[in-house]
């Protein structure tokens, strides 16, 4: 099979490395890339959002499989536009990726369906947010509706700060459209899982959990990032939280899109809060989450072709996924500056000795970083994902953060406390 893979960050770079491992991939191509993809895949100069131009590439190399790894291309049409182009690709069509594309209307469907999650308000008027919140309950969370690169949430502990975010993301459009309407929501309390699911538009197969970081400094403090690091599995997904997610979130979504009329096909990563009175979601994304994939996707014992073909076809009940008795931590190493401003263009030392143990469950997966001259050099804010694999999650954190020491760039920056949590719940 001749494989395309849209995408450029480290989440694309799990999935052409995971891909690669199929014997069913003989070609993979990836549009536009990275410096660490052009490893596994041909890298492409088309943009995720040039529709016209990759489906005219697909057609003329006479791909098989197109796997679509972003947010935007998927709420933008991508896959309407493949499919009605004739070509296979995997991923939600529009219709449904708008449960990501848009938190009103995912909260609006949880609360239809019965589906867990925190009390909320939607606005369209800024006016009307602020006359909200003058009664509201603190802490409290303001949540851009449309896409906002992970980082359109706001976790504000006074009306004051409250009402300088609602100006900040309706009126000055700190995250442009994705501000037009905005989500009011109660500040829930508990443990954040992730938990990412292949899904075939009437099935949903579960992977295993993870969680992440979204804070860009150590403790938890500084402004939300698209990631910091992160963690699998979680210690705090039980048997018995699974168990009522079964039931009463992930299947229940799939079955509210499909009575929807947007049966969802791909990935559903279904952020979680394991509150007191159970498990509620956070929000839902409609792919892998990054750096989520860079620990689920190397657990994953499974072809990933042949589970997303059978997503395709409708027939993912035939699959049983496995994933390795044992744990992963990513620890992201950035630019620092990340998320605001930052410089790029340094070169990365260290590599070759990661990939010389890559056998021994060490990794790593290039988000913003290019090839030039035969050399990689950082060229983005979440430049690397350090993943290492251990027996138990203590060990896999000891590893990860003794393969963060091998690899080297000016202005590298990471947080110090990935996975701290896990050591904390071994203990209590």
């Amino acid at each position: 099979m001749k494989i395309l893979i849209v995408g450029s960050g480290g989440r694309e770079h799990a999935i052409a490395w995971k891909a690669a491992q199929s014997p069913l991939a003989d070609k993979i191509y990836c549009a536009p890339g990275n410096g660490g993809i052009a490893e596994y895949a041909e890298c492409v100069p088309i943009g995720a959002m040039e529709f016209d131009k990759l489906a005219a590439f697909a057609k003329e190399k006479e791909i098989d499989l197109t796997i679509i790894g972003m947010d935007d291309p998927l709420v933008g049409g991508i896959v309407d536009v493949f499919e009605k182009e004739g070509l296979r690709v995997f991923g939600p069509r529009a219709n449904a990726a708008i449960l990501e594309g848009s938190k009103a209307f995912s909260k609006d469907l949880m609360k239809k369906y019965h589906i867990p999650t925190a009390a909320y308000e939607n606005f369209t008027d800024a006016a009307a947010a602020m006359e909200y919140l003058e009664t509201a309950k603190y802490p409290i969370v303001l949540k851009a509706d449309g896409l906002a690169l992970g980082k359109g949430v706001l976790i504000c502990g006074t009306k004051e700060e409250a009402m300088d975010g609602v100006r900040s993301i309706m009126v000055d459009k700190k995250f442009g459209d994705a501000g037009n309407a905005l989500v009011i929501e109660e500040f829930m309390t508990g443990r954040e899982v992730s938990v990412l699911t292949f899904v075939d538009g009437t099935h949903i197969a579960p992977m295993t959990s993870a969680q992440d970081h979204k804070r860009a400094k150590d403790g938890d403090q500084g402004l939300n990032t698209g990631g910091m690091g992160t963690f699998s599995p979680s210690p705090f997904y039980t048997p018995d939280v699974d168990a009522f997610c079964r039931e009463h979130i992930y299947q229940p979504t799939v079955d509210a899109m499909a009575a929807e009329g947007r049966p969802f096909v791909g990935i559903i990563f279904f952020g979680l809060m394991i509150t007191a009175e159970g498990p509620k979601v956070l929000e839902y994304n409609a792919r892998f989450g990054d750096p989520e994939a860079q620990v689920v996707l190397p657990r994953m014992n499974n072809d990933i072709i042949e589970v997303m073909e059978a997503c395709i076809d409708g027939r993912l009940d035939e699959i049983e996924l496995e994933f390795a008795r044992n744990a992963a931590v990513c620890v992201v190493l950035a630019s620092d500056g990340y998320p605001v401003a930052y410089e790029k263009g340094f070169p990365v030392t260290g590599l070759d000795t990661v990939k010389a143990k890559e056998k021994d469950g060490y990794y790593v997966f290039h988000a913003g970083t290019k090839l030039e001259d035969g050399q990689i050099l950082t060229n983005g804010g979440r430049v690397l994902g350090v993943t290492a694999i251990g027996k138990n999650l203590k060990l896999a954190r000891q590893r990860a953060y003794e393969a963060v020491e091998w690899v080297g760039f000016e202005n590298k920056y990471f947080r110090h406390d990935i996975g701290k949590a896990i050591d904390e719940a071994e203990e209590n």
